[in-house]
Formats: structure tokens, C-alpha cells, sequence
């Protein structure tokens, strides 16, 4: 059986205790209140940082995903020009490669050789024709050339314009090329020009007038 000493100080304890439990201030029940606000308000930031992370790894992945697109259809287009050969007239400025049943074609546009309505060479096309008279005396010394004159479709006025017609134009235009190439050194057993007027117009009525100068297979 416990003594009422023992009891006595038992209760004294509990006591102590109920009132320590009953002692918290209101500053420190304010301070927690502050501290859970912040709290919660740090959290809500966080959250919104990993939103605004997630939508621009999104955009990431998609810009990704288009430039790995792009990476390809490059190395596609690279792929397919290294495996053709080259002419030689890469890499001059002003002109326009193609190829035409066999024959290497080397465009020119009417605007980088002559002005308008002219048939006279202008200074500077004359750096561009050297070029590619380099390449012919290096690669194609044996092939034959043809000078090929083109112009767009709208029609002269004849009362005004001394060519009269587009094809007349077109055929002065060929032979100022076809003229100059020889003066350059280019074969002139080997070259002759033609001229086709509107009748083979491109996309636009630039891209119709121009020059072709055309290296035929030997």
C-alpha cells in the first residue's frame, strides 16, 4: 500500500503539469500561426515553380523534337548532295544550277547580267561569266555549249522598244553571252546560242528572264 507521502507528491506533480500544458502565450500560439502561413505560403510557391518548370520542359521537349526534325531533313539534303557530283559551278555567285536530260545547266538571271530592257552586259556580271568561263577551259574544255536567251511573257511595245519582240531580245541577250565567253577563251567552234523568248516561263516573271548556259555531253 503507497504512502499518502507518495501519493501527495504524485498529485503535486500532475498538478505542475496540467498547468505547464495550460501556460502556452499567445505570442508563441501567434509565431506558430506565422510560421505555418509562411510555410504553406513557401509551399505554394514551390508548387507553382515545379508548374512553371513542367510547361517549359514541355516546350523544350517539343522544340527538341522539331529541331531533331530539322537535323535530319539537313542530313537528308546532305547526304543526297554528296552523293551527287559536282559540276564544278558550285559556289558561284548569281547562278542557278540544274540539270536538263543529261546536260549541266547554269542559269543566270537577266537582272545580274543585263539592265532593263538591255542587251549590253553589265560591269560587274562580267566577274560572274569569268567564273564560270573557268570552269568550262578547266572541266568542259570538250563539250559544245549552247547560250540559251529567255525572257518573261509580257509583250514589247513596238512603237517603243527597239527589240520589237521578246524574242528578238532574248536572241541579243544569248549572243552578248555567247560573244563574251569566247573573248574569254571558251571554243568558239564549240558554242552557239539560241533564243526562246517567253515561250518556256518559270514561276515568276524574274525567274523567266534569264540566260542559260547549257554544257552539252561530249
Amino acid at each position: 500500500m503507497k504512502s499518502p507521502k507518495f501519493v501527495l507528491i504524485t498529485m503535486g506533480a500532475l498538478s505542475m503539469m496540467l498547468v505547464g500544458c495550460k501556460s502556452v502565450s499567445q505570442r508563441d500560439y501567434d509565431a506558430a500561426i506565422d510560421e505555418n502561413t509562411q510555410l504553406r505560403e513557401r509551399i505554394a510557391g514551390l508548387q507553382e515553380s515545379v508548374r512553371q518548370c513542367n510547361e517549359s520542359n514541355s516546350a523544350f521537349q517539343s522544340q527538341n523534337e522539331q529541331l531533331r526534325g530539322e537535323n535530319a531533313r539537313l542530313q537528308s539534303e546532305l547526304s543526297t548532295a554528296e552523293s551527287q557530283p559536282r559540276t564544278g559551278f558550285e559556289g558561284i555567285s548569281g547562278v542557278d544550277l540544274s540539270a536538263r536530260n543529261g546536260a549541266i545547266v547554269v542559269g543566270v538571271a537577266s537582272e545580274v547580267l543585263f539592265a532593263s530592257g538591255s542587251a549590253d552586259l553589265r560591269s560587274n556580271a562580267k566577274s560572274t561569266l569569268d567564273q564560270v568561263v573557268g570552269v568550262i577551259r578547266n572541266q568542259y574544255g570538250g563539250n559544245e555549249i549552247r547560250v540559251e536567251g529567255y525572257t518573261d511573257t509580257d509583250k514589247l511595245v513596238k512603237t517603243k522598244d527597239k527589240w520589237q519582240t521578246n524574242e528578238r531580245l532574248s536572241a541579243a541577250r544569248a549572243l552578248a553571252v555567247e560573244e563574251y565567253l569566247v573573248s574569254k577563251g571558251v571554243d568558239n567552234d564549240r558554242i552557239y546560242s539560241a533564243a526562246f523568248g517567253p515561250s518556256k516561263p518559270k514561276g515568276t516573271k524574274q525567274a523567266s528572264r534569264r540566260v542559260e548556259i547549257v554544257i552539252l555531253g561530249q
